[in-house]
């Protein structure tokens, strides 16, 4: 019998496949996985949003999508371009990379800018925003001065990484964020989260979501355990 904790843990995983090489199939496989098993929402690129919504159908499971992705440079109006196809294709929530070139020149009003925009845009359509710092190239003080932006522009969720840096979620960095957030900003844990033990660091921390490809094996962990 499943223990409660795996149960629970279904509920915050977002089932993830954002490979550049995935193919239709691995997608429906995906949605066709979350759907099994539960999961929150499954995150995929914009190409397979109309794909998922199909596949998905009338199950509950959210789709998530993402935006300036992965290195968070393109334009304020590319961003919010993506942001409105995305949604007019059926995405539920978005997940957007900061501008982390602009973040690291000090250029915080261009940064605040772009953040802002893509939330707008969101939330004029009641859908979901999630802002990617990229921990990785971020000192402790760069989260916090991050996550203060994200306060100021009152999106929904702030998101550890893309799972395409060389480094993924820390819990060192979710405490950090959850310390700067309010509690209405929820913190979604990303990137190198392959085992369940982990993941319920991550959980303990202050993470309200994991994003994850190795979703059916934290669950398995945790029935096993």
């Amino acid at each position: 019998m499943e223990s409660n904790i795996a149960t629970e843990m279904r509920a915050y995983i977002e089932h993830t496949n954002l490979k550049p090489d995935c193919t239709n199939q691995d997608i429906i496989k995906l949605c066709e996985e979350a759907v099994e098993h539960g999961f929150y929402g499954v995150c995929i690129s914009p190409y397979f949003v109309q794909l998922a919504k199909k596949t998905i159908k009338k199950s509950p499971v959210k789709i998530i999508t993402v935006v300036g992705f992965p290195l968070g440079y393109s334009t304020v109006a590319a961003k919010v371009e993506e942001t409105k196809k995305a949604i007019i294709s059926g995405a539920d929530e978005i997940d957007m990379v900061m501008n982390i070139q602009a973040f690291k020149s000090g250029d915080y009003v261009s940064v605040q800018n772009d953040i802002q925009a893509v939330t707008t845009a969101c939330h004029l359509q009641n859908k979901v925003v999630k802002v990617i710092l990229e921990i990785a190239y971020l000192n402790d003080e760069e989260i916090e001065k991050a996550c203060r932006i994200c306060k100021d522009c009152e999106v929904d969720f702030v998101k550890t990484s893309t799972g395409f840096a060389p480094t993924g979620a820390t819990v060192e960095a979710i405490e950090i964020m959850r310390k700067t957030l309010p509690p209405k900003i929820k913190i979604k844990a990303a990137g190198g989260i392959r085992d369940a033990a982990f993941a319920q660091k991550l959980i303990d921390a202050g993470a309200n979501r994991i994003g994850a490809s190795a979703s059916i094996q934290l669950i398995a962990d945790e029935v096993s355990q």
